[in-house]
């Protein structure tokens, strides 16, 4: 029978079934659980069938094998439907359930399972689904009995006032949210920025008011979760400036992208046409001007063992890589657009953060163009000061740092300067050296009580003098393509702001203002643009690890 039809029939024998119910139970109560129990299985047998002659001879015949269950299993019995249905579907959560609607009940009870408390949730599955003892229950629990068969009772009238109310559930529900990738633009506090955000529940409670703001009620429903959770991790979420609270519902702080495969296609194409104009112009200017073998220039990565007697020098490959994406960031910061502050859109976190956070969902398949870009393993750039110099890095796919720096970027960046500044004018201690050989920013040779050399693998700018140069020859050539830059910029902007939040447009309006600079994507296009071309080369193993690194005056 149709769906329709069954609704009908079964609706107008909902009153005599509850009078043959009340009849024949011990109490009101159970009265109600069996006439539900009689629909749902009449309700559930009708869709399959297309033969039954005789409606009301094959209602009542459903209805006495029903009550036949409930009076050999009385103690079993869950409202809604048998505990034998519900431990059938549940127990074996990977089984098939065999058709649609016993799908629909078994995503409908798995839900308004989750909506129990925690302490009514761990008895009803140890009761019904591991079929333990109520006493056993209750002494691992630590707990009465009589709480056990209480907390028992009232889980089945919530799952009884639950299965009669129609959730507005979402898709998230059965196919929860993975953030693909997270980034953030400032600094760190004293926790990593990935122990916000790293569990599926926060991810999901973020991406569910992405656009709308909603209650912690509305929330748990999309979700399929208790509003408890949803309570505890949103009011943390919220204490660390990653949702807004506006009266008694929750929207998100950041920008989570949803990229379609035109939006990418439009990024991969704009980027790579500016690089290809800028990476190219700054390569040739840089190997022929002769530049490179300017003294304030300090390189001295090698990858054989170092001489006591002769310093190294780095080939001019090796310094490309650094100089190449340190000179796009930088240059022609002074004409870049900054009418939206850094503080206007940054949040401040309770532990010391300053940032702007932002994540990306992956759809499940998106059809991206031949040679499309991929920002793999990238992070960066990342540059921190001592009010003296700076240090400038940029983590990739070709670099090789073993673990990531992340969330100790900052304090290693500090160390490392500290080190830097002390190294020139003593010699360091065992472990210093050590340290800093470990992490790839020098080499060492020899005894640190006898012979001993060391040498600094990262690039170094000596001078503001060369470092002026350096970055002039980077705005002489964004100064020349800026009519091309701006006209491929324009499109993307406006496509990219469409696509943002009214309450965001103003942090994704203050983040396209580095486009074609300071931008990691722009970076990323620069070296791949060069690589392609064979004008950069491949880092050898032994250059991964200090590979775009720099130090230069603050």
């Amino acid at each position: 029978m149709n769906r329709h039809d069954v609704e009908k029939t079964v609706t107008e024998y909902l009153k005599p079934v509850f009078g043959f119910a009340l009849k024949r139970c011990r109490s009101l109560q159970d009265a109600e659980d069996l006439s539900q129990e009689i629909a749902i299985r009449a309700f559930r047998a009708l869709l399959v069938r297309d033969d039954v002659a005789d409606m009301g001879k094959f209602i009542w015949t459903v209805a006495h094998n029903t009550l036949s269950n409930y009076y050999r299993d009385n103690a079993k019995r869950m409202v809604g439907v048998s505990v034998d249905e519900v431990a059938e579907l549940l127990a074996a959560p990977c089984a098939d359930p065999g058709n649609d609607d016993d799908t629909e009940a078994l995503h409908r009870l798995r839900m308004e399972i989750a909506y129990l408390s925690k302490l009514q949730r761990r008895i009803v599955i140890a009761y019904y689904f591991e079929n333990r003892k109520q006493a056993e229950i209750a002494g691992e629990l630590g707990i009465p009995l009589g709480t056990v068969k209480w907390h028992l009772f009232e889980a089945k009238k919530e799952l009884k006032r639950g299965m009669d109310t129609m959730r507005k559930a979402s898709s998230l529900q059965f196919a929860p949210i993975r953030f693909s990738s997270w980034g953030i633009n400032g600094s760190s506090g004293k926790k990593s920025p990935d122990e916000f955000l790293r569990s599926t529940l926060a991810q999901n409670i973020c991406y569910c008011v992405r656009n709308e703001a909603k209650t912690v009620n509305e929330i748990a429903d999309a979700l399929g979760v208790s509003p408890v959770y949803v309570e505890t991790e949103a009011e943390f979420l919220e204490e660390y400036g990653f949702l807004q609270l506006q009266k008694d519902r929750y929207i998100v702080n950041f920008i989570i992208s949803e990229p379609t495969a035109e939006l990418l296609t439009m990024q991969n194409d704009m980027y790579r046409r500016a690089a290809e104009l800028f990476a190219n112009d700054l390569y040739d200017e840089l190997t022929s001007s002769g530049i490179l073998d300017d003294p304030a220039i300090r390189c001295a990565q090698t990858d054989r063992p170092l001489s006591l007697s002769e310093p190294p020098k780095a080939d001019q490959n090796f310094i490309l890589w650094t100089l190449i994406p340190y000179i796009a960031a930088w240059a022609g910061e002074k004409e870049r657009e900054n009418r939206i502050s850094f503080d206007e859109v940054a949040t401040l976190r309770p532990d010391g953060a300053h940032n702007i956070y932002q994540a990306s969902v992956a759809p499940d398949a998106l059809a991206l163009p031949d040679g499309y870009v991929h920002m793999d393993r990238w992070c960066g750039p990342m540059w921190n000061g001592n009010g003296q110099r700076i240090l400038w890095q940029i983590d990739s796919k070709w670099s090789d740092r073993g673990e990531h720096h992340g969330f100790q970027y900052a304090e290693d960046a500090r160390r490392v300067l500290s080190l830097y500044q002390r190294a020139a004018e003593e010699r360091l201690s065992k472990d210093e050296y050590a340290w800093l050989a470990q992490r790839g920013y020098i080499k060492t040779n020899g005894h640190a009580d006898e012979h001993f050399c060391s040498a600094w693998q990262i690039v170094v700018l000596a001078s503001d003098e060369i470092r002026d140069k350096l970055l002039a020859i980077g705005e002489r050539i964004k100064a020349k393509h800026r009519a091309e830059f701006e006209a491929l910029k324009a499109p993307y902007a406006e496509a990219v702001l469409r696509s943002v939040p009214a309450h965001l447009k103003r942090v994704k309006e203050y983040e396209l203002q580095f486009v074609f600079h300071a931008d990691g994507w722009f970076l990323l296009h620069c070296i791949t643009a060069l690589l392609k071309n064979g004008k950069l080369k491949e880092p050898t193993e032994g250059q991964r690890r200090a590979l775009t690194t720099l130090i230069a005056n603050g």
